[in-house]
């Protein structure tokens, strides 16, 4: 059944992808909601959740659905996990870093994932048990033995200050032992670049379900391994993340889990 699903969460991937090309020369048209502090949602993230939508409910009507503007869609033990637009502010400003990402949930598990880049017309793909892909090449974290010369992704806690004394303290730890992190604006394409060996290792503190479930899946279907910030699985109660090879991602948990507060475990 894995791949017929994986099959629609391209097709409808692909379809977001082009709306969402289409729509980049009327950027400056586009009416624009602030949601919360520093949180915007654009016209375009609403018509591209409409189209995937779309696409998923006529292969799968009785699935139920979780997608970042209009919520939850009651269904079946099926939840598609939607992500329209990750990356909204980039794409707003011209910043090319930004993708659609789509997952999907059986009784709790993550079965199929997709991130796809419009702009590069890169495709990751995963399913349960059958590995990682970026278009047709098979997908491998990397197996440093040091944060030495790693390279790390991030995102800030852009959304509250509640959290950054804590994130200051992880990421002066973490940048004064590997070789450099690069925060880009995509929580689901920097887990999709950890999982296609671009980056080393990630974290980052109070992120969606929306933006890390594909993703996830990816990174484990590449051989890595992700946990919240007290190293188990409870990152999408928490929202926070740790992920890379096994050993990278004990090399961070050890300068990461010193600055964790109360309120973030």
């Amino acid at each position: 059944m894995q791949q017929p699903m994986l099959n629609t969460a391209i097709r409808a991937a692909r379809s977001a992808g082009d709306l969402i090309l289409r729509s980049i020369d009327k950027v400056s048209q586009l009416h624009v909601d602030q949601k919360g502090k520093n949180d915007y949602v654009s016209e375009v993230d609403r018509m591209v959740e409409r189209e995937i939508i779309n696409i998923i409910k006529t292969a799968y009507p009785d699935h139920g659905i979780l997608a970042e503007e209009s919520g939850a869609h009651a269904g079946n033990d099926y939840v598609w996990i939607i992500d329209p637009l990750d990356g909204t502010t980039n794409f707003l400003h011209g910043f090319p870093q930004y993708a659609v990402s789509i997952a999907l949930k059986h009784k709790g598990k993550l079965e199929v994932g997709v991130i796809y880049d419009p702009l590069r017309d890169e495709l990751f793909t995963a399913k349960r048990g059958g590995g990682a892909m970026l278009n047709n090449r098979k997908l491998r974290v990397t197996q440093p033995n040091s944060l030495k010369g790693a390279l790390l992704g991030t995102g800030f806690p852009f959304k509250t200050d509640l959290h950054l004394d804590a994130y200051v303290g992880m990421f002066r730890a973490l940048t004064t032992e590997c070789a450099g992190i690069r925060r880009a604006g995509s929580a689901a394409l920097d887990l999709a670049y950890v999982a296609a060996g671009r980056l080393d290792g990630y974290w980052e503190i109070g992120i969606m379900e929306w933006d890390m479930a594909a993703g996830i899946l990816l990174i484990k279907e590449a051989g890595g391994v992700a946990t919240d910030f007290s190293f188990n699985d409870n990152y999408v109660e928490s929202g926070n993340v740790i992920a890379g090879s096994p050993k990278m991602h004990q090399l961070m948990y050890a300068l990461i889990e010193p600055h964790v507060t109360d309120n973030l475990k």
